[in-house]
């Protein structure tokens, strides 16, 4: 027998295995036996309240199995109810696409008569149902004939009024189901308002907290909690937002969670150490060691906007000649990096003379100082107050970006600062790559500041 035929035999067999085990119409039932987790009881109420509401929006604590139980819903979804669209978006394309992967594990545990090859943004089954990615815009959306939509991490979808909105209408002519999951972010959301405005009183809620997703409650282990509880130590209000689920902000940060949303582009993804790419870019390089990380981040400018794309926090105790490195391999692949501004507080001159006799002559120190952090940093917020700065969908860059703190000293100046047990690394080196971005390239590098 030709290999061929042996893959068509092993297909028809798959197809037959397929129709003799039919999939349990209790999603519950399905997930234990076909997928091998049994649902907690905040996950029992959460497929509860799918199966008897059009509207469902849940805020759990992160480690609490959310995905888990929404790829398991979509999937059952989809096998049961033959000929249906169900579409995904997120704040970004790669979060979309995430649901996919989790989806498309679960498919290895079922008989392969039921679905197509797997794809990264599309799940096709023999039935007809399709579970597509779709990237966050409003328009697309608006197209396809869809039966459910679900949002992740609707909390932090820039542009949620407006792509509700089209969900709403894609929504109408099938008279599909919503679902919207998210960790608290800005009141200044849909979000928020499905949670506490009236007006959204058809949705049915599900809030989970750390304290219901530990073991033997949830998949939430003790030393894992432990662990996030002593790193978010300084930062109650992360704390409060993560793993309480609940909306919570300090009103000193210099970024209110409300401005750092609205700079978050959808379309917008990090661009790869090993990829080549070719504009007009500006690096900014935060220098530590043994407390702190050492950061780069790099901005490409088109047009008046300035986007980040490319952002990578080296490991604790990295060797200040593995960062050089680092940065001089990307100057040379990239076409090209006009200018490096670099922190050389407490580490001196030297650095940057290491830098330029590695062949990395765009380099720049500046020293950090009240003054000239205050510069930056409120150039920062200007750049994102106008809306030029765009950023990626990356958690902990928003989580740090929203994490320092300012006071205004005796003499009018501007005082930064973050928790103790918390890093604003991120934070002042995109500080740094967009300050450096501000002026048009030189032929000759200067140092900025004495």
């Amino acid at each position: 027998m030709k290999q061929r035929q042996k893959q068509e035999l092993a297909t028809l067999h798959e197809e037959l295995k397929a129709l003799q085990e039919k999939i349990p119409e209790d999603p519950v039932a399905f997930m234990r036996d076909y997928l091998g987790f049994k649902p907690t009881e905040y996950q029992l109420d959460l497929i509860d309240k799918f199966q008897k509401h059009q509207f469902v929006a849940a805020r759990w604590c992160r480690q609490s199995g959310k995905s888990h139980t929404i790829a398991a819903l979509l999937l059952h979804y989809a096998l049961t109810h033959p000929n249906t669209s169900i579409g995904i978006v997120g704040p970004s394309w790669r979060q979309t696409k995430l649901v996919i992967r989790r989806i498309n594990q679960f498919l290895r545990k079922i008989p392969k008569g039921y679905y197509y090859k797997p794809q990264h943004t599309i799940v096709r089954l023999k039935n007809g149902s399709i579970i597509e990615a779709f990237p966050n815009n409003p328009e697309t959306i608006r197209g396809p004939t869809l039966h459910i939509v679900y949002a992740d991490e609707f909390n932090f979808i820039a542009n949620d009024q407006e792509l509700y909105d089209a969900i709403l209408f894609t929504l109408g002519t099938t008279n599909g189901k919503f679902i919207c999951t998210s960790t608290p972010w800005s009141t200044d959301s849909i979000f928020w308002h499905i949670f506490n405005d009236p007006a959204y009183s058809d949705f049915a809620r599900s809030h989970v907290t750390c304290e219901q997703a530990l073991e033997p409650n949830g998949p939430l282990k003790r030393e894992i909690l432990e662990k996030i509880k002593r790193q978010l130590e300084g930062d109650p209000w992360r704390w409060r937002r993560e793993m309480l689920a609940e909306w919570a902000e300090d009103e000193n940060v210099w970024l209110s969670q409300a401005l750092i949303t609205s700079c978050i582009d959808h379309e917008l993804e990090y661009i790869d150490f090993e990829e080549i790419a070719k504009g007009m870019f500006y690096a900014g390089l935060d220098l530590g060691k043994h407390q702190d990380y050492s950061v780069l981040s790099v901005v490409k400018v088109e047009d008046s906007s300035i986007k980040l794309i490319h952002m990578h926090q080296f490991p604790l105790k990295t060797p200040y000649a593995s960062v050089i490195g680092y940065v001089k391999t990307l100057c040379d692949r990239w076409n090209r990096i006009n200018k490096v501004l670099v922190d050389m507080s407490g580490v001196g001159d030297y650095i940057v003379e290491d830098m330029i006799n590695a062949g990395i002559r765009q380099a720049e120190g500046v020293k950090f100082t009240q003054e000239t952090k205050e510069k930056m940093a409120q150039w920062l917020k200007q750049c994102m107050v106008e809306k030029r700065l765009k950023i990626p969908y990356d958690s902990d860059l928003i989580a740090e970006l929203n994490i320092e703190r300012f006071e205004l000293t005796k003499e009018g100046k501007i005082k930064f600062s973050h928790p103790e047990g918390t890093h604003d690394d991120r934070f002042w080196s995109l500080a740094l790559s967009t300050y450096a971005a501000r002026e048009p390239p030189r032929k000759e590098p200067t140092f900025t500041f004495d």
